[in-house]
């Protein structure tokens, strides 16, 4: 490895380290339907945007709500000392990327055969301190 790959993969180790973070593969539900749960707590604050997914009528708000808590737990094994409630934590980015594609064969009229393409998709979810972005605005 060179040095400036090997100096740019310390960087990315290093803001993976700082960052509180969730990431569920190979959910078995279409990218499109999951995008629609992500784009609305996308910049919400975590207790409201638990609160959104827990009264959603979208069946992937509960696969986004497990994730979220995940995330949140995660961020608390990493900084011990601020209590959540101070943190003023939100949803900085969340994002939804296709997963694999199951291919499956429909019989059809007339002895053809209709694609049936079982979508599944990796969500992930990032969450960060408000107070972060307010001093390192001033610094």
């Amino acid at each position: 490895m060179g040095a400036r790959k090997r100096l740019k993969a310390n960087q990315i180790k290093e803001e993976k380290a700082n960052k509180s973070f969730a990431i569920l593969k190979n959910c078995p539900t279409s990218p499109r339907k999951m995008r629609l749960v992500a784009d609305i707590i996308r910049g919400v604050e975590v207790n409201r945007a638990l609160d959104i997914l827990k009264f959603s009528a979208k069946h992937p708000a509960r696969d986004v709500e497990k994730l979220l808590l995940s995330a949140i737990s995660n961020w608390q094994s990493k900084n011990e000392s601020v209590r959540m409630e101070d943190a003023d934590l939100y949803v900085k980015e969340i994002y939804v990327d296709s997963g694999r594609v199951l291919k499956r064969i429909k019989p059809a009229p007339q002895g053809r055969g209709y694609k049936i393409r079982k979508r599944s998709n990796h969500v992930t979810l990032v969450i960060d301190n408000r107070n972060n972005i307010v001093e390192t605005e001033n610094a």
